[in-house]
């Protein structure tokens, strides 16, 4: 729903443009969320004759919408099922989607779109063959986004950010936990951010660590944009996988440097000794879903280390701040991509 509210801002940044929202319910519906219950939003009946894996969309309720809006262009969001699409090509009408959710057999079926949006530099060097891709490098709202209060990290205690999010086993969760616990330091701590039970995706002895550990957080609730990044002093994301590299976007803009994963598109967003650090990877393995990108196993030890760096170089974290939200405002504010996209349009 997040990059689903982005191309709505974006879109609707044009005056010309009537830009409205036919909301499928993936995860659940947004009723009574005043970012979506609004005049333009049509919350979309679910059928279980029109249902694959998690998107639901009833085709006459769909097809009834699209002529009483009197739909010209629909852009789709990880729209996994192709029968919608085609219903919309049958109707003469243009379809677009931005990239994401992909298998080795499903890349040749993107050409069926009359556009696709590429936001990060992996994506696009694989869909760059068909005409109309387009590379629209991903961005947040920076005014939004941004960094809170200043302290002096020199003195006084380290605090390393993670957000688990809705999936702590692909964010990587896990090594964070272990990582830090390995380090001795009484002058750091690590807050963690999950909206979801560590227990029910983690194993026993980390959950245990995350639990007993005198230096560790955790905080387990729904909290609305911009979340917790402002806790912390650097945020840690050594994940498996990602599709776009949301949070280390937005991290960035809260002026936090980042320690990734050394896998794209997470590396697309840092550079060394300059807003973050990279973490090495040991070895890539198959998604059992057949998903496009392989898995990457970070080092454990060299996440350790990377750690250990900004507790060792404290004079470092305040310099990379100020750079990580530079580059930020320079490279990754999502409005300086409002006329792109309302081009593309």
């Amino acid at each position: 729903a997040y990059v689903s509210r982005q191309y709505m801002d974006a879109l609707s940044s044009d005056l010309e443009n009537c830009v409205f929202v036919y909301a499928r319910g993936g995860e659940a519906y947004a009723k009574k969320n005043n970012q979506w219950d609004k005049e333009n939003v049509t919350w979309g009946k679910k059928s279980k004759k029109y249902y694959y894996g998690a998107t639901s969309i009833d085709r006459p309720d769909f097809i009834g919408w699209l002529k009483n809006k009197q739909i010209e262009v629909v852009l789709f969001n990880e729209q996994n099922w192709w029968e919608p699409v085609v219903w919309c090509k049958e109707m003469g009408i243009i379809t677009g989607t931005y990239v994401d959710y992909y298998t080795e057999k499903t890349v040749p079926f993107f050409a069926a779109y009359d556009f696709l949006i590429c936001n990060t530099q992996r994506h696009y060097n694989l869909f760059k063959e068909i005409a109309h891709a387009y590379y629209v490098p991903w961005g947040t709202d920076i005014d939004l986004f941004r960094p809170q209060s200043k302290k002096d990290v020199e003195a006084s205690s380290i605090v390393f950010f993670h957000s688990a999010g809705m999936n702590p086993i692909r964010k990587g969760t896990d090594s964070t936990i272990r990582a830090f616990a390995a380090i001795d330091d009484p002058n750091s701590r690590l807050l963690i951010h999950t909206q979801e039970r560590l227990s029910a995706y983690l194993d026993d002895e980390v959950c245990r660590i995350a639990e007993r550990h005198p230096r560790i957080s955790v905080v387990q609730k729904t909290v609305p944009a911009p979340g917790l990044y402002t806790e912390g002093d650097v945020y840690v994301y050594p994940s498996i996988l990602d599709g776009l590299g949301l949070t280390v976007v937005e991290a960035l803009a809260c002026g936090l440097p980042c320690i990734i994963s050394d896998n794209a598109p997470m590396n697309e967003f840092v550079q060394p000794d300059v807003n973050g650090r990279l973490v090495a990877i040991d070895y890539l393995y198959a998604r059992s879903d057949g998903y496009f990108w392989p898995q990457c196993k970070i080092s454990l030890s060299s996440l350790e280390e990377e750690l250990q760096f900004y507790l060792l170089h404290r004079s470092s974290i305040e310099s990379e701040k100020v750079k990580a939200r530079q580059s930020a405002e320079e490279q990754y504010n999502w409005k300086d991509r409002y006329k792109q996209i309302c081009t593309l349009f």
